[in-house]
This record gives structure tokens, sequence and C-alpha cells, in this order.
């Protein structure tokens, strides 16, 4: 049976792997001699020995001195908060040379901050750092670690060497005739007991090195305390981030919500423009046309002369009427849009524009796609319709250009004027309508129109990826 959530991550390996893995493998255990994990604990015992005789023995000396000294009338308190200071260096020394031979990282603990400023809460603050005196309690219990399996794991492998040196220089000697066994036997022994003796000091100096890390990740990294108010701490940023995230999907969902609204609307008022239009404008056309096209049938054999006028009339109601249309689909979606780009388009919006309209296009707006052009275009052609009725401007500027920053790329147009200023987004104006087009896009829809200082649209609509 398989799972629907896939393979499961990988586990990081166990400490007990790393440092001594001739405790946990059979296979481990039979290359033990010659396993790197074999020299890297018999070179992590040597110097911890050395070093834990030396420093972890001094240290442990000057705790307890310097506490069992502190009753008399305080004497000792200084040097007790003087050795604990040092205990805590003692264990960053500690990880540092564990880290080097070892490979183990073992964090570090929380330094505590003293509760109020001042000499004595700075004197007390070392006293009360429980992690100071678990340096101190490591000291005493790595020298002891170190002092037992060092030894025993040097002797181990001594003996096997001698066990091997036995062999070829072994025989005739006391040591042979002591045993009263023959020379043969003796050779078999030897080999087998350097075989033994080799395979239990390999293992046995994985294991202290393994003791010390452990005691050390015990008693130099954060304490429980520590791990739990990080895990709390972590778990509340995260709390956090997520309250954060789900705020912004309902905003999101908020905008998106309101934009369809405002698209919804936008298009049942074009619709109804454009039938209002069609109504209005080319359908009495076509029906006037249709009526002077009767009126030169019918006169066509009678009255020729007023056929001919009848028929001039109807031609230019066909050419008003293509005009209207063509007002229309422009309104629509201009072809020029699709057949030239929205530079082209932009142009073509400045040069129908009563106000002298001055266009900047920067770069190659394509990459933008048909939709972002489209919405560009629309709100282009409505600042200008405004511009040219309302703003009473000298002149006004379009630039346009593609924004790269970010995901995706945006494509920006910006409209401005030297009018009256006093713009603004009432309900069911033209502008309304377009800043609804734009957020449905995901975009941005900006008006700066103070009264006396004319008018500043921008618009932002991300590109298609």
């Amino acid at each position: 049976m398989t799972s629907d959530d896939g393979p499961a991550p990988p586990q990081p390996p166990a400490l007990e792997d790393l440092v001594a893995p001739a405790l946990v493998s059979t296979s481990a255990f039979f290359r033990a001699p010659y396993d790197p994990a074999t020299w890297r604990a018999l070179a992590a015992l040597t110097v911890g020995w050395l070093w834990h005789l030396t420093g972890g023995l001094t240290l442990w000396v000057l705790v307890v001195v310097s506490a069992s000294i502190v009753p008399a009338l305080g004497v000792g308190l200084p040097l007790l908060a003087a050795s604990l200071v040092v205990a805590r260096w003692f264990g960053r020394a500690e990880r540092a040379r564990i880290a080097t031979q070892t490979g183990i990282t073992i964090p570090a603990p929380l330094t505590p901050t003293p509760a109020r400023r001042g000499f004595w809460s700075r004197l007390w603050s070392p006293v009360r750092d429980g992690r100071a005196w678990a340096a101190a309690l490591y000291a005493f219990l790595a020298m002891l670690v170190s002092t037992v399996f060092f030894p025993i794991a040097v002797a181990l492998i001594a003996g096997a060497i001698a066990a091997v040196v036995f062999v070829p220089l072994g025989r005739g000697t006391a040591l042979a005739q002591w045993t009263g066994l023959s020379w043969p036997a003796l050779v078999v022994g030897a080999l087998a007991g350097a075989v033994v003796l080799v395979w239990a000091g390999s293992a046995l100096a994985q294991y202290g090195s393994y003791l010390l890390v452990r005691l050390a990740a015990l008693l130099l990294g954060p304490s429980a305390a520590d791990v739990a108010r990080a895990r709390a701490a972590f778990a509340e940023q995260e709390t956090r981030l997520a309250e954060a995230a789900a705020h912004t999907a309902r905003e999101r969902a908020v905008v998106l919500t309101e934009s369809r609204t405002a698209v919804v609307s936008a298009a049942d008022i074009e619709r109804r423009r454009i039938e209002r239009d069609l109504h209005d404008g080319a359908q009495q056309r076509l029906v006037a046309l249709g009526v002077e096209l009767g009126v030169a049938r019918r006169l066509a054999d009678k009255d020729p002369e007023h056929a001919v006028a009848a028929l001039e009339v109807a031609h230019r109601e066909i050419k008003e009427t293509l005009a209207e249309l063509r007002d229309l689909v422009r309104g629509i979606h201009p072809a020029v849009l699709s057949d030239r780009g929205l530079d082209a388009a932009l142009s073509a919006l400045a040069g129908r524009s009563p106000v002298p309209v001055r266009v900047e296009v920067t770069g190659d707006l394509a990459p933008a796609g048909s939709a972002a052009q489209a919405a560009a275009y629309f709100v282009v052609a409505e600042a200008l319709t405004n511009i040219a009725k309302h703003a009473g401007a000298e002149s006004a500027r379009v630039r346009a250009s593609l924004v790269p920053e970010g995901r995706p790329a945006r494509l920006r147009v910006v409209v401005s004027d030297d009018g009256r200023g006093g713009a603004e987004l009432s309900p069911g104006s033209g502008l309304e309508g377009l800043r609804g087009r734009v957020a449905a896009l995901d975009g941005t829809f900006e008006l700066d129109s103070p009264p006396g200082k004319g008018t500043h649209l921008t618009v932002e609509v991300p590109c298609a990826s």
C-alpha cells in the first residue's frame, strides 16, 4: 500500500551514527579498527583528557572552593561569579573542540541578562546562571569520563599491538616458557588476543567519545526551558505569519469581490450604452436609409430626378452610419490596437483629442499582453475625454512604459494635464468604471487631482505571464 503523501523526507543521522557507529551497526563494528570514526574518537579522547585534566580540573576546583567560602561573610561571592564566567568560557571552548574533532555542532545556550542594572545585579547574574553551573558540572564529569575511557582504550590497543609484536619476537622468551604452551598455540592465541583487543579498544574509544558528546549536548547546550521557549517563540511567530496571511487573503477576497462587482456593473453599463447608441444612432439611420431606398425605387421610372436625390440622401446616411459604427466599434475594441499595438493606438487617441497631447512611449510594450494593453488604452481614452470636456487644460501628456521590477512585470500608464484639477472617482462615472476594469486585472489605479493644479492619473496593470 502506498501513501498519497509521497515518500517521507530523509531523517538526519543520529548522534550515535556519527560518533559511535560501532555501537549501532554490525557492519560498523566489524570495520571499527580502521573506521575513521575510531581515529576521530581516539583523537577526541586524547585531547579531551589533557584538556579536562588541566582546564576542567582547574575550573572545578575554582567553583568548589569559591562556593565553599561564600558563607564566610560573602568573601567568595566575587570569586564564585568570576569562576562561573570562566565556566561559560570553558563551555564555549569545549563546544568548539567537539565541533572540530567530531563534526558535531552543539548550539550555544542563551546568555542571561541582568534583571536590573548595577554592580550587585551584574555580580549575581553569573551565580543565577544555570548553564554556567552546568558547564562546571560538565568539567568534572568529562574529566572522569576521559580519565576512565582514554587509558583503557589506549591500553587495549597497545595490548593488541604488543600481541602482534610478540609473534615474531616472543619465541624463546620467559613469557613463552611461562605459559607452558607450544609455540604454534602461542602464535594463534596472540593473534586472536590482538584481534579481540583491537576491536574492544576501538569500540570503547567510540563509546567514550560518544559519552563526552552526549554530556556536552546535555550540559553545554541550551537547557530544556530554553528549547521550550525557543519553540514557543517560533510557534508564536508562525501563528502571527499565518494570521497575517489569512488577513491578507480576506482582504484580497474582499477586493476581488468588489472588483468583480464593479466589472459586472461596468459591463452592464457598457452594454446599455452600446444598445442605446445602436438604437438612437445606427438603427435610426438604417430605418431612414430603408425609407429613402424605397422612395428611390418607386420614383425610378416616374421621376428620375427625385429618385437620384433620394439615392444621394441614402448614400449620405450610409456614410454617417458607417462612421457611427466605427466609433462604436472603437469604443468596444479599437482595430488599431490589435493591428499596430498600443503605441500607435495611443498616438491615434492623441490625434483625435482637441487638446494638444504629447505621447511618450518607453521601450517595446508588446510583452504587456492584450488585456493589459486594452485596459491602458481605455484608461487613456477616458482620461483624454475628461480632459477635453471638464479640465479646461491647454495641454496633456501621456507616458507608457513597462516596469520590470517585481513578479510579474507591469504596464504603467501616466496621463497628466495642466487643467483646473478637482477630478473625483464618483460612482457611475467613466473613471470609476475604468478603476473596476483595472482592479479586475489586479492592477493599481491612482488619481491625484488637487484643485487648480491639474490632474495626474497613474495606472499599473500586471503583464500577461
